[in-house]
């Protein structure tokens, strides 16, 4: 993890509030914001169920949300915090959104693709590496997936 920036401001207790809100529809509580300076551009939860559509990830909704208000499908400069690591899917998308910081909350050991699994930044074929921040508002994220698959098995 790399050192804070000066006059750092976090945007995951936002990204946070979506997660939970994604809970409440029955979806996985992970949830994304995409900020440019201290604007916040776009924020979602995950609807994979809700549309019926394996890509509404936080992250996916989050991210086409920011460029139609930027009316760009670049969004240099902008930060993305999403309290869970994204997908191999989101990764990839993060990249050619041309994302400057990615800041994340929980692991995920079984289908990330930043830190584990896939590492699509790692890649050669990867244009675009965002600066990544992990562990932020990680405690908080792990307990809301937790409590969510917990009551679903209960």
């Amino acid at each position: 993890m790399k050192e804070q920036r000066e006059g750092f401001r976090s945007f995951m207790a936002a990204a946070l509030d979506e997660a939970r809100a994604a809970a409440a529809r029955g979806e996985v509580p992970v949830g994304a914001v995409v900020v440019s300076g201290e604007r916040v551009l776009a924020r979602a939860g995950n609807r994979t169920r809700e549309l019926a559509d394996p890509t509404a990830h936080a992250e996916m909704l989050a991210i086409r949300e920011a460029c139609r208000v930027t009316g760009s499908e670049r969004l240099t400069g902008c930060d993305l915090y999403v309290t869970l690591e994204p997908c191999p899917m989101c990764a990839a998308a993060i990249s050619a959104a041309r994302i400057g910081r990615l800041y994340y909350g929980a692991a995920d050991p079984k289908s990330g693709g930043v830190a584990v699994g896939a590492r699509v930044f790692s890649h050669p074929q990867c244009h675009h590496v965002p600066e990544v921040y992990d562990g932020i508002g990680a405690g908080e994220a792990e307990a809301l997936l937790k409590g969510f698959f917990l009551d679903r098995r209960g």
